[in-house]
C-alpha cells in the first residue's frame, strides 16, 4: 500500500491529520457496525448514514456496485431532495471529477465498470465566494458549528488526499486550512464527508476517532 501520512497546523489553528495516495488506491468499503478505528484498513470515514438502520445516505460506490446492497441506504443515491457533490475516479480517463448528482447512475463515466465514487458536499475550492451557498444548496449538516470533520480532495496531478481534523471548527475553517497546507497551491476540489462524532481515522501512523460511533461505510486503501 502506498501512501504518504502527513499533519500539519494550519495558521488559523487547525490540525489536519492527511493521508496521500493515489486514487487507484482508494475503494469504498461497507464495514457494518465496526468504526474506522477497529479496522486494519487503512483511511478514514465516509458519507452520512442512518445511525438506527445502518442505512447509507450517499453514493457510495465501486464499478457502478453500491457498497452495502441493491436497495435503500445501500449506496446507490444521495438520498434526500437535493443532488449533492460526488467525487468521481474515472480510471478509463484517468480523471477527477465533483458531480453534484441523485443518483450513481447520473454519474458520467466512460465505462461503468471501471470507476469509483463516494458522496459527500461540494467543497468548490476554486470558488471561494460561492462555496458556502453552493454546500448550503446541497443542505450541508452544521456547516457553521465547530465540530471535528473529515474530507477528500485532489490536485492536477491526480494525488488524492483523505483529510480529517480533531480541531472543533467550521466547514469554512476546515477548507481555509486544507488550502493552506494541502497539495501546495496545486489543488483542484474536493468535497467535505460526514463529520463531528463520525470523524475517524486509522492509519500505521495516526489513529483518531472524535467517537466510537459505527460508520457504517469508509474510505479505505488497498494493503
Amino acid at each position: 500500500m502506498a501512501y504518504t501520512y502527513a499533519s500539519y497546523t494550519a495558521s488559523n489553528g487547525v490540525v489536519l491529520y492527511t493521508l496521500k495516495t493515489s486514487p487507484n488506491n482508494v475503494y469504498i468499503k461497507n464495514i457494518g457496525s465496526v468504526p474506522v478505528t477497529g479496522q486494519s484498513t487503512t483511511g478514514v470515514n465516509g458519507g452520512y448514514f442512518d445511525p438506527n438502520t445502518g442505512n447509507l445516505l450517499q453514493i457510495a460506490v465501486n464499478n457502478d456496485v453500491a457498497v452495502n446492497g441493491t436497495g435503500y441506504g445501500g449506496g446507490s443515491a444521495n438520498l434526500g431532495s437535493v443532488p449533492r457533490g460526488t467525487l468521481v475516479w474515472d480510471s478509463t480517463e484517468s480523471q477527477f471529477s465533483v458531480q453534484v448528482k441523485q443518483t450513481k447512475d447520473q454519474l458520467a463515466v466512460v465505462k461503468r465498470t471501471a470507476y469509483w465514487a463516494q458522496g459527500g458536499i461540494s467543497m468548490s475550492l476554486n470558488s471561494d465566494s460561492t462555496w458556502a451557498a453552493q454546500a448550503d444548496s446541497e443542505n450541508m449538516q452544521n456547516r457553521t458549528g465547530s465540530v471535528e470533520r473529515t474530507g477528500l480532495v485532489y490536485n492536477s496531478t491526480n494525488n488524492i488526499w483523505l483529510v480529517v481534523t480533531p480541531t472543533k471548527c467550521t466547514a469554512a475553517a476546515f477548507r481555509t486550512a486544507i488550502k493552506e497546507k494541502v497539495g501546495s497551491g496545486t489543488l483542484v476540489n474536493g468535497i467535505f464527508l460526514d463529520g463531528g462524532s463520525s470523524t475517524q481515522i486509522t492509519s500505521a501512523e495516526k489513529t483518531y476517532g472524535a467517537s466510537t460511533r459505527p460508520v457504517y461505510q469508509m474510505v479505505a486503501l488497498r494493503s
